[in-house]
Order: structure tokens, then C-alpha cells, then sequence
């Protein structure tokens, strides 16, 4: 697929924005407001990577043709896409002439020669993207969080966008409305607004495909291992709350399950019981306290969930074979 960066031919000889000659529909018109300044979002220096994929706004604009208008036969290196909000006309695809209503829209790739008209009486209304879409070199150490779905995605999507056919298609995923959405997110300038027209020239892309796409043919997701998932989220919640008082159950409420089902996930994941890996984190931190600081015993337990001292030194002894006071000093020495 040939992209490049040159300029537009054709679909630039812009009319001055005048209302089609035709009634008027009782229904409020949701895109008249972008014509308060028709060109705004193109003036902004838009380029992106999404997933292996580089965008590049060239157009991006609302414009009206008056009854009758004329863009004679001709072809770009990048992609462009018609949406009709409003009005009629037709559109010659290579040597096939198709009818335009209100509602379609139609994709012109790169080469694809094209002829569109508006109607005689009506005129036309077209929101218009025109973006350079170049493939980027793949790098190899190149890692993010979530990159791989994303490519998958974006590549989906490329592909069928490539293959898309050469007539018009109902926008029955609502891309137009991206297009009001950018243009008031642009308006706003408030803090957000870059991001929000970057995902909505993203869905664009994206729903623009899907009118192509078969519906028995839906993309996976990204999924995870749902019992890791619990083991490393029960793990967490022990992590950050085993000073206090802690059971079984308020583990398996915060994770949303069973405690028979918590049960099963520690039991996949070697963990004899709860009772004893809760045990085994509250002495493994009181270890390093032992080392790392001069605290008293009485005050590390007590930091460390062990309420009473006597039962420390219990449980201490018969898991690591010596005191508290024992293995602090054994690790000073070694430390010399």
C-alpha cells in the first residue's frame, strides 16, 4: 500500500458554506455548528501512532456543496472518507455510479479514482477525513502496557479498511457523530480535548470498518487467567492489610467470592491455607524489621499483627528455630 504525504486535488475546490435548497427538516440539525468555523479541526497538527499504524490528518472538515456541484474524476495516495449527513448527490466509483442519502458513507483508498455530485435540487453536505495512514517498522524491543491488543486491533482494522469495498454503506455505527464529538472537544479547549479527538478519529477508523465486517467474525478480547487473576489480587489485599486482624472471609468479599473458592485458588497455587500464608508474610516483614531496624520486639509485633508478644515468640521459634532477639543478632554479626 503506497502512502504519502501529497496534497489533495479535487476534493479542495470547497464551496462558501451556504444551506442546500431545501426544506427545512423540523429536527434540530446537529452539525451546523461546525460550520461557525469549517476548517478548525484540519488546522491542527494531528499525527499519532496507534499500534503499529502512524495517522496523519490531512482533512478534517463539514462542507457544503451547492446544488449540482461537480468533483471532477480523481484519486489521492492516502484514504479518504465521505460521510452524507445531510442532502443527496451521487458518487462515481471507478466506472460504477452509486446514489448518496443522507446517512452513507463511502471510502475512496489510495488510487481509487472517483466522481461525486451533488443533487440537482438539494445539494449535498459531506463530512470529510482525509488521513495519511503509514505501516511503522516493527520494533523488536518495543514493549507497552496493553500493545498487543492494541496492535491487533489497529491491524484488524487496517486490513479492513484495505479491502474495503467500492460503494456506499449505511453508517450504522455512528461515525458521524466522532465528528461532532472532536469538533466540540476542539471548542472547549479544555484539559482532555487532544485526547478526546484523538479516540474519536480512532473510532472513525474503527467504525467505519465495521460496516464491512462479518458480525460471526468479531475479534477476541483481551482475557486473563481469571484464577491468577484472584490469587494476585487476595495476594495484594493480604499485602497491604495483614497488620490488622484479617480472615479468610473479608479476603474473599473484597475479591467477590467464596471462601471455598478462595480456598481453591491459594490450594492451586501451592498455599496450604490462609491461616498460614497470612502468617508466613507477617513473620517474613517482621524479619526484615528485625535486621533493618533497632525497634523493639514488643513494637515490631504489634506493627506487624502479632498482638501479643508471647505468641510471637511462639510462632518465631518454631518457624525460623530461633527468638526474635536470636536471629537479629545473628544477622548483625553476619552484616560486620
Amino acid at each position: 500500500m503506497k502512502k504519502s504525504a501529497n496534497t489533495m486535488t479535487g476534493m479542495d475546490e470547497r464551496e462558501q458554506m451556504v444551506e442546500p435548497d431545501s426544506k427545512v427538516s423540523a429536527r434540530p440539525y446537529p452539525y451546523a455548528i461546525m460550520k461557525e468555523k469549517m476548517d478548525a479541526l484540519e488546522r491542527l497538527d494531528l499525527h499519532f501512532r496507534w499500534g503499529r499504524y502512524g495517522i496523519r490528518v490531512l482533512k478534517w472538515h463539514l462542507t457544503t456543496f451547492k446544488p449540482g456541484h461537480l468533483i471532477k474524476f480523481h484519486k489521492h495516495s492516502e484514504f479518504e472518507f465521505h460521510f452524507v449527513p445531510r442532502g443527496k448527490g451521487t458518487v462515481t466509483l471507478i466506472d460504477h455510479i452509486y446514489k448518496l442519502n443522507s446517512g452513507m458513507f463511502y471510502l475512496t483508498g489510495p488510487g481509487v479514482v472517483h466522481q461525486q455530485t451533488a443533487d440537482n435540487r438539494s445539494g449535498m453536505e459531506e463530512l470529510c477525513l482525509h488521513v495519511d495512514i503509514t505501516r511503522l517498522p516493527d520494533e523488536e524491543d518495543r514493549e507497552e502496557w496493553g500493545s498487543e491488543w492494541e496492535n491487533k486491533e489497529s491491524e484488524a482494522c487496517m486490513q479492513a479498511l484495505t479491502d474495503f469495498p467500492l460503494r456506499p454503506f449505511m453508517d450504522q455505527h455512528d461515525a458521524m457523530s466522532c465528528f461532532l464529538q472532536a469538533y466540540m472537544a476542539w471548542r472547549s479547549g479544555e484539559l482532555g480535548a487532544y485526547t478526546t479527538i484523538r479516540q474519536s478519529l480512532i473510532q472513525i477508523l474503527l467504525r467505519a470498518a465495521k460496516a464491512t465486517v462479518d458480525r460471526d467474525g468479531q475479534q477476541m478480547l483481551p482475557s486473563r487467567d481469571i484464577q491468577a487473576h484472584r490469587f494476585e489480587m487476595a495476594q495484594q489485599y493480604i499485602y497491604d492489610n495483614y497488620a490488622r486482624p484479617l480472615t479468610l472471609q473479608e479476603v474473599a468479599d473484597r475479591i467477590q467470592i467464596s471462601t471455598r473458592q478462595l480456598q481453591r485458588v491459594f490450594h492451586r497455587y501451592g498455599v496450604s491455607s490462609f491461616s498460614s500464608y497470612l502468617e508466613d508474610f507477617r513473620l517474613q516483614r517482621i524479619c526484615e524489621e528485625l535486621v533493618e531496624t533497632s525497634n523493639t520486639v514488643e513494637s515490631i509485633a504489634v506493627n506487624h499483627g502479632f498482638t501479643n508478644t508471647n505468641y510471637l515468640f511462639q510462632v518465631f521459634k518454631k518457624k525460623m528455630g530461633m527468638t526474635p532477639l536470636a536471629y537479629r543478632q545473628s544477622h548483625q554479626l553476619t552484616n560486620v
